[in-house]
């Protein structure tokens, strides 16, 4: 068990199992000291789930108020979409399907009290990303008419083959087609921002970063943070989530997380991985917690910081060659398609000599 600091400005926790009731989300993020938490709402593999029981939706709040999560909408939950949700998807049939699996979700957060729904916004299967993004906001502008409060989140994305959402001007273009825009927000994941090719190792390209967010999609639209540190390398779009202070942004990334303004009162959610113990999770939210008020010279603070660092090192490494491996592999399977294309040039000049 770890306390929970009251009297934070933070609201830390991380994504903790709701199995056998979604009310024991609220005991797992409670015995890891979290004030903030993320969930799925129903089975997150699955198409379909039974409908909450009246009893369900009634242990849920009582256990909010019992451990001191019951705020007006539950804004520092942030339940997660299912990973089969593509709502860019132009396959009618299947958009139709994905849309369906949405609306469930957004309606279970609101029998719940549940304020935010955060969700990832899809691929565009290699088909036209004007015409996906398009399909993608009309289905949240359908949803937002079919409910009555939940705040749609957008999360931002690593960057990997046809996904939406790996730069700010995406997320900034579905905002743009969605009516009721105090119905929407993002979530920023450190991971996949850093993957995507946004650089936040130091103040100043923090900074950068946030001011890039503000120009292209305004800070009053930033609602969460999913906190992971990166496994890959800086732009690398490989979606590979580390524990804090082992990855490739290292401590210093999130100390300056932790010292800034803006982010407080919006729910930090934990996606790192905690290999079926729950209690790497409440070890970093005490990290993270720790960090509140720490200069980058503290030297308990560099201490930390090159402990950490030291110890991810070799999966650092190792994923490091993997990326390198994966890159020189596209580099080779593109150059043979222009080899190709350019015999191919050169055959159809002879034909026409």
């Amino acid at each position: 068990m770890f306390p929970r600091v009251e009297g934070l400005k933070m609201f830390i926790g991380a994504h903790v199992s709701g199995a056998k009731g979604v009310h024991n989300a609220i005991t797992n993020s409670y015995k890891i000291g979290g004030n903030a938490f993320a969930l799925f709402v129903k089975q997150q593999r699955r198409w379909t789930s039974p409908p909450l029981k009246s009893e369900e939706i009634d242990q849920f709040g009582e256990l909010l108020k019992e451990y001191n999560h019951g705020l007006t909408t539950c804004r520092h939950l942030l339940p997660h979409g299912s990973y089969l949700i593509n709502l860019a998807n132009l396959d009618d049939e299947k958009n139709h399907q994905a849309y369906s699996a949405f609306l469930d979700e957004l309606q279970r957060c609101e029998h719940l009290g549940i304020g935010h729904y955060n969700f990832h916004p899809g691929s565009t299967l290699g088909l036209n990303k004007r015409d996906a993004l398009t399909r993608l906001a009309a289905n949240i502008n359908a949803a937002i008419k079919a409910t009555k409060f939940v705040k749609i989140v957008l999360e931002n994305m690593a960057g990997k083959g046809n996904l939406i959402g790996s730069s700010f001007q995406d997320l900034a273009d579905v905002i743009a087609l969605v009516d009721d825009k105090s119905r929407v927000g993002v979530c920023i994941d450190t991971c996949h921002t850093f993957a995507a090719g946004y650089d936040i190792r130091t103040q100043e390209l923090y900074d950068q970063m946030w001011s890039d967010f503000d120009k292209v999609i305004g800070l009053k639209y930033l609602s969460a943070i999913h906190l992971n540190d990166s496994k890959a390398p800086l732009g690398s779009n490989r979606d590979l989530h580390q524990n804090i202070g082992l990855g490739f942004l290292g401590l210093e990334s999130f100390r300056i997380l932790m010292n800034t303004k803006h982010v407080e009162g919006l729910p930090m959610i934990l996606e790192t991985p905690n290999h079926n113990d729950d209690t790497v999770w409440g070890r970093e939210i005490k990290l993270l917690e720790w960090l509140i008020g720490r200069s980058k010279d503290d030297p308990e603070f560099v201490a930390k910081r090159d402990e950490l660092w030291q110890k991810g090192a070799s999966e650092r490494k190792e994923a490091e060659a993997k990326t390198k491996k994966t890159d020189n592999k596209k580099q080779s399977k593109l150059s043979g398609k222009k080899k190709r294309k350019v015999e191919t040039d050169e055959e159809d000049e002879d034909e026409d000599e």
